[in-house]
């Protein structure tokens, strides 16, 4: 599985990214994918080889690049809840300092250089996201309508944002939410809201699961909240992206 270390240009410097695509040459549809709030390390890129081993060129930014290369905070191997705790403590003012400018201006540059690489096909991309890369999914997605056919999110704040976030959606979405991030009552008041905008989406809530359940280097992580966000978000991209 052929992965690299790539610089993307941006209006505010370079981002440090990992890439990663099928063997064998050709070109493949592009894959936008958001870490969470800990960013690119191990976990992330077997995520991004293995989404890469479907047909797929998997581009991982580093959007906290502003505050240097990854890893911008050093990271156990393993992280528990009381690591996982002093960890958000440090990020938390980064993320703030992230804002809904920089977060767009970063996305016109990210999509611009998946779209531009030599392995990349024409045509429509999809974006993924988790926890905090979930938001910025939706946020893509949404300021590149027609370009980006479908969004997934996972354990990600997606209505932070509001309804309003959701006007701007052409492409299909699929939300794949914690048990202990959403009550039922969230949940279907969520899913009218993305009815009433018209999105074509699904959106559940994934049994058992707490926040941060497809991260396999912390407490939160449930091998079957894992194996469900395959079981959705591959048929999603299979039917919105023609691979070659």
């Amino acid at each position: 599985m052929p992965t690299k270390t790539v610089q993307i240009p941006t209006a505010d410097g370079r981002a440090d990214a990992f890439a990663a695509f099928p063997d064998g040459g050709g070109q493949h549809p592009g894959v936008l994918l958001y870490a969470d709030a800990f960013g690119i390390r191990p976990v992330l890129r077997e995520l991004a080889r293995e989404l890469a081993g479907h047909g797929y060129y998997v581009l991982v930014p580093n959007f906290f690049y502003r505050h240097g290369p990854t890893p911008v905070i050093e990271l156990p191997e393993h992280i528990g809840e009381e690591a996982r705790s002093a960890l958000i403590g440090r990020l938390m003012p980064l993320i703030k300092e992230h804002t809904a400018e920089r977060v767009l201006s970063d996305a016109d540059a990210y999509l611009k250089f998946l779209t531009a690489q030599p392995e990349v096909s024409a045509g429509p991309v999809a974006v993924t996201g988790y926890c905090i890369g979930g938001l910025l999914a939706m946020r893509t997605a949404a300021a590149h309508p027609g370009q980006v056919a479908a969004v997934a999110a996972f354990h990600g704040p997606v209505g932070a944002d509001g309804p309003g976030l959701f006007s701007g959606l052409t492409a299909k979405v699929h939300l794949g939410h914690a048990e202990s991030d959403l009550t039922p009552e969230a949940l279907d008041e969520l899913n009218q809201a993305l009815d009433a905008a018209g999105v074509d989406h699904t959106s559940e809530i994934y049994p058992g699961t707490v926040h941060g359940f497809t991260m396999s280097d912390t407490d939160a992580f449930s091998p079957s909240g894992m194996q469900r966000h395959w079981d959705r978000l591959l048929p999603l991209l299979d039917r919105t992206l023609s691979s070659n």
